[in-house]
């Protein structure tokens, strides 16, 4: 398995930042909540801003690394072309036959050409510029090899093995402060109902799981070794055969983790009552978090869980009240795939904070959101992402939220998603939802004559 040292010094919890700074309508990214205490769980500083890194992969983007006008080339050698100072590999994932025979390759960079897992699914054209090159795949762009966001950076920072551990610690930290707040009408912070700027569109509101600032071997280092072999296959699919297969195209399901992607979710819409919190997006499907206050899970089964012992899209979600912040623990999750992301199994739980964010003045600007993910099928080790919201408006002003509905006009052909029109008859194969209906089109349309080993042990980077 593909082992990056940790920085030790992370695992030990440090003093809280100052309070955040804002501008007057957007909240600088990459900061942490304001509290008044040490916590044992929540709060951790970043230990690298997002915003002081440059994209990793070869893009063309603008410098701020959203798709504009006039965008930029981001990598270092442009298609066709080789960095100076760097040796190709012999094969890499643009030029093999089969990704599955060279996973002692995986761990270098060059193997994906310094491309970071985005890039990769945007170089035929995804991007609205293609950067493949006129003999592709082989011709693919470079990325930038000096690039990559810290792995320390995104591992956890909280010494705990499980969500059940991480926020039964963060409820005995609160009742030892005289918590859990139970609120009713009057006492709840009901500056939080409204709606939320879309995260991506928050200025400098950049993470690590947009997938751009990253090499590749960095995240594989994060998962198990089977899941680094699911990953490897998407970024083969992407950047060699340019046969993505993205659940919304097909108007699949988006999966708990589509929650966190760029493009997956708009404003959000957030509504709070003493008994549930409900936080409302989307943008192909509809986000739905309900976050039961005040209940406890059932623990038999496979998985803590409030209803039936089957996992559920978005999983299910208990919380309780710090006064003014919210702790959630969220578990039951399916499992599934988010675009250039890891797969995520149905062990996958959460625990996240929503903390408020004010000025100077105490003035109410959004909230902190920062979430910690325990996946012992495919990560290594937790990680943690932050992010921001910032808030536009209370629910009597601005656009009402638009309930979304995918009307499916892609469909399979040949391993490639392709446009059918009304009243067009064609053959289709119904895909196993709660398989990985993604995979099965690759294997059965691109990967018949590669030798796909039959054992756990033989992907391991060791």
């Amino acid at each position: 398995m593909l082992k990056l040292q940790v920085n030790k010094h992370l695992k030990q919890h440090l003093s809280v930042l100052a309070a955040f700074l804002f501008a007057s309508t957007a909240a600088l990214a990459q900061q942490n909540p304001q509290i008044d205490f040490r916590s044992t769980g929540r709060g951790a500083p970043m230990l690298a801003d997002m915003n002081d890194y440059a994209l990793t992969g070869a893009t063309m983007r603008r410098a701020d690394g959203r798709v504009g006008q006039e965008p930029e080339f981001t990598g270092s050698a442009p298609p066709g072309e080789t960095p100076a100072g760097i040796e190709p590999l012999p094969v890499d994932i643009f030029t093999s036959k089969d990704f599955y025979q060279d996973q002692a390759l995986w761990t270098d960079p060059r193997y994906f050409r310094c491309n970071s897992p985005a890039a990769l699914e945007d170089l035929w054209g995804g991007n609205r510029s293609s950067l493949i090159g006129e003999d592709p795949p082989g011709s693919a762009a470079w990325g930038d090899c000096d690039q990559d966001y810290p792995r320390e950076a995104i591992v956890s920072p909280y010494d705990f093995p499980t969500a059940q551990a991480h926020y039964e610690a963060l409820l005995a930290e609160t009742r030892s402060r005289g918590g859990p707040t139970e609120h009713t009408y009057a006492t709840l912070p009901n500056e939080w109902n409204g709606r939320y700027q879309h995260p991506g569109r928050t200025p400098g509101n950049w993470y690590w799981y947009r997938m751009r600032h990253n090499q590749t071997p960095t995240i594989l280092s994060l998962l198990t070794p089977e899941y680094q072999t699911r990953m490897v296959q998407e970024a083969y699919h992407h950047a060699n055969t340019n046969a993505a297969q993205w659940p919304s195209q097909y108007c699949w399901p988006e999966g708990f983790m589509r929650r966190w992607h760029e493009a997956a979710v708009w404003e959000h819409n957030i509504m709070v009552t003493p008994k549930m919190v409900q936080i409302l997006a989307g943008v192909v499907r509809n986000f739905i978090t309900s976050v039961h206050i005040g209940r406890e899970f059932n623990l038999d089964g496979n998985n803590p869980r409030l209803g039936e012992d089957v996992p559920r899209w978005y999983g299910e979600t208990i919380g309780f009240w710090d006064n003014d912040t919210l702790i959630t623990w969220t578990s039951n999750i399916q499992g599934w795939k988010v675009h250039a992301a890891p797969e995520f199994s149905s062990s996958l739980q959460t625990v996240e904070i929503y903390s408020p964010n004010r000025d100077a003045a105490g003035n109410f600007l959004g909230l902190n959101h920062e979430a910690i993910f325990y996946d012992p099928e495919a990560l290594v080790e937790p990680v943690r992402i932050v992010r921001n919201f910032v808030k536009l408006s209370d629910f009597d002003e601005g656009e009402p939220y638009v309930f979304v509905e995918c009307v499916q006009t892609l469909f399979p052909s040949d391993g490639r998603a392709t446009p059918v029109s009304p009243g067009q008859t064609i053959e289709y194969t119904i895909p196993d939802m709660y398989g990985r209906p993604w995979a099965d089109i690759w294997e059965e349309n691109f990967e018949q004559d590669m030798q796909k080993p039959q054992t756990e042990d033989i992907f391991s980077f060791e």
